[in-house]
This record gives C-alpha cells, structure tokens and sequence, in this order.
C-alpha cells in the first residue's frame, strides 16, 4: 500500500514542478501566447492568399472561355491600340508632382 502512495506523490510532485516552470518562466506561457497568435496571424494570412488565388484562377477560367474579354485584358495591359484608334492619356496632377521633402 506504501508503494502506490508513494508513486502517486511522486507524480503530483513531478506534475506540479512542470506547471510551476511552465507558468514562471519567462519564456513559458508568454511565449506559447505569443506563437499561438502568430500561429492565428499566420492562418488569417495563408486564408487571405488562398481567397486571391481562387480568385485569380476565376479570372484566368474568364478570360480562357470569353476572347472579347481576353482580347481587352491584352488591350489594357499592353497598351495595343488598332490602327485607327488614339489612346489620350489623362493623368492626375497629384501623380506628376515631385514628392514633398521631409527633414
């Protein structure tokens, strides 16, 4: 009967010298805080990344099946223009100006 004791006592012994280092420790519970909101931070992040590539795929999927809009991407993008068409481009004042010196 001394022996089953005597283990059990051993294990709250051994159990709470963990929780107390766990606990105490400067790195202990603050740190697994601190990774477990990485961790959050890191999941909202790869969620938004794979939100944008769905929806690039989409957009690759349109532009495969529809040839008006594929052709209009290229226009954009390439700035192409068919032989009697003039492109006028209109810029902001606010983007032609230097930028403000800060000291």
């Amino acid at each position: 009967m001394k022996a089953p004791l005597t283990r059990f006592t051993y294990v709250m012994v051994f159990l709470a010298a963990v929780s107390y280092a766990f606990f105490a420790f400067p790195k202990g519970m603050h740190a697994w805080q601190e990774k477990q909101q990485l961790v959050q931070d890191m999941e909202k992040r790869n969620a938004a990344l794979a939100k944008d590539v769905e929806r690039q795929k989409e957009h690759i999927n349109r532009l495969n099946s529809n040839p008006a809009e594929q052709e209009l991407e290229i226009r954009k993008r390439l700035k192409l223009l068919h032989p009697d068409e003039k492109l006028y481009i209109m810029g902001d004042p606010a983007e032609s100006a230097p930028p403000a010196r800060q000291h």
